[in-house]
């Protein structure tokens, strides 16, 4: 569902929360803080922002 701690560092060439967040902010790409600091980015989001045929595919949580 989001994208690992790890996969952050390896999209935007941040390793400080700081910079990943910079990264995203420039990008126009949304996010949540989560209470560690670091951001957390919905997977779907980046690959709808990457033009990914597949994210329409991607398993869509439905809450009653």
């Amino acid at each position: 569902m989001f994208l690992t701690r790890e996969e952050l560092i390896e999209l935007t060439g941040g390793r400080r929360p700081s910079s990943v967040c910079h990264w995203l902010d420039r990008q126009g790409i949304r996010y949540a803080i989560a209470r560690d600091g670091w951001p957390r980015v919905l997977r779907s989001v980046i690959l709808i922002h990457l033009g990914a045929p597949s994210a329409a595919h991607e398993p869509q949580l439905h809450l009653a």
